[in-house]
């Protein structure tokens, strides 16, 4: 029933993403794959004037911030790429404040809806999806990052990420849920230790898996565990990762257990910008999702081999506009020129998030918390730490509105992913960063072997 269940939202979410302009913006991806670097200038340009112009006339947010940095709708739609720096930001708390209001446009496309971000350092943002923008976005995505990788979003895959299918951290087998209209098996990230990794593998034969995505840390705590207790796993045609930084032990992991290459990439929710390796293991920017300036602490454009915080302005949603996004994320970029022959900036490294692994009672692997802050709109930032194999302390820092009933949701739901361990979670006034002043949201002080 479940299953049935599972592939009848599937259903709904396969004609969401695929119906409407979804193979006409495919078609037009796969098209601008052949322009030259001139061409890529003039395509975003086009798009970044008609997409502030829109912005000035019908949203309130952008109205106001554009006319007090001194532009109207007829002198912003004068900025070019080059001139982008003369916009104020956007940043993640403003989104978080205006996202479902002031930032949305008057003008909007049908049947839009919301979608949450991760959260991963505090209250989830919130997107605002038209079913054309997803098409737009998804015709971009499937040929650069499925595509690129030899495979296609039609072929059976296995799916490790957020979404939780299991509600305990006791639940009984299987550990997956199967999607029959999409070909794909989604595989809790919540249960997967050495009593369980079996169950996994039969999974991924009994539905002919053919290649895995999602989560690159509890890819690779999977498969490491198929290695470690010689399970017989399938041979894949790739892994394509996400979410969390890629090593390059998960990469000889996945060759090791899968027999195949890893493609890594970066997207977000957000769906203001897209980065996909391409076959010759190249990260190339996507330049019709979203403009991304790489900047460093003066705000001025990174040098080559250096690393810099992220901002994004999408051109794909016009029913909430991000201009100058700092979506959080950092990354190094490149000046060189891929093999492959794409005329399509490279990134050198996507620094991404490091966080730790938390290890749970049964030898249960995880890194991502995420969805334990889900409604709870009070918290600025969290952090996630471990102190003992039984002991969880999660910092907060919040905007007044947290509450005791917040507290019992946020111990209720670590303890459904780790089982009956001690939570304690208390509020500071700011949460410190690394000493290479990195954020971490999740930290352990644990190690691997603590168990043994």
């Amino acid at each position: 029933m479940q299953n049935a269940l599972v592939s009848l939202y599937g259903y709904s979410w396969m004609k969401r993403r695929f119906g409407g302009v979804f193979k006409e913006e495919y078609i037009k991806a796969q098209l601008r794959e052949k322009f030259t670097a001139g061409q890529w200038v003039e395509y975003q340009n086009e798009q970044l004037q008609k997409m502030l112009f829109h912005a000035a006339l019908t949203v309130p947010y952008y109205k106001e911030a554009f006319a007090k940095a001194g532009f109207d709708s007829s002198t912003v739609k004068k900025i070019t790429v080059e001139t982008l720096h003369k916009l104020p930001l956007l940043l993640k708390d403003d989104l978080r404040k205006y996202g479902e209001t002031t930032l949305l446009s008057s003008v909007r496309e049908k049947d839009g809806s919301f979608f949450s971000s991760s959260g991963s350092t505090g209250t989830p943002t919130k997107i605002m999806y038209s079913h054309a923008m997803h098409q737009r976005w998804f015709g971009i995505y499937e040929f650069r990052v499925r595509n690129w990788a030899g495979v296609s979003s039609f072929v059976p895959r296995g799916m490790i990420g957020g979404r939780r299918i299991l509600p305990d951290a006791d639940a009984k087998p299987p550990f997956y849920r199967y999607n029959c209209f999409e070909k794909q098996v989604y595989f809790s990230a919540y249960h997967i230790n050495p009593q369980t990794a079996e169950n996994y593998a039969k999974g991924m034969l009994k539905y002919g898996v053919e290649y895995m995505t999602g989560y690159a840390a509890s890819n690779f705590f999977l498969a490491r565990f198929f290695k470690e207790l010689n399970i017989k796993a399938p041979q894949l045609k790739c892994v394509i990762t996400s979410s969390e930084k890629l090593t390059q032990d998960m990469r000889d992991m996945f060759k090791e257990v899968y027999g195949c290459k890893t493609y890594d990439g970066w997207g977000s929710v957000e769906a203001c910008g897209l980065i996909t390796e391409c076959e010759h293991g190249s990260l190339h920017i996507s330049p019709d999702a979203g403009i991304l300036e790489i900047l460093n602490d003066d705000m001025q454009p990174v040098q080559p081999e250096q690393e810099g915080a992220v901002y994004c302005t999408g051109l794909l949603n016009y029913d909430q506009p991000l201009i100058r996004y700092k979506i959080g994320d950092r990354m190094v970029v490149s000046d060189k020129k891929c093999t492959c022959g794409r005329d399509m900036p490279l990134i050198q490294e996507i620094a991404g998030r490091i966080e730790d692994v938390i290890i749970g009672l049964d030898g249960r692997e995880m890194v991502r918390f995420h969805s334990i802050f889900y409604g709870l709109n009070g918290i600025k930032k969290s952090q996630v730490v471990q102190e003992a194999i039984d002991t969880i302390i999660v910092k907060i820092v919040t905007d007044g509105h947290f509450n005791k009933a917040d507290i019992e949701v946020i111990t209720q739901r670590i303890q459904s992913q780790l089982g009956n361990v001690n939570v304690f979670v208390g509020e500071v006034d700011n949460i410190a960063l690394t000493a290479n002043g990195k954020f971490k949201a999740v930290v352990s002080k644990l190690k691997r072997n603590s168990l043994q």
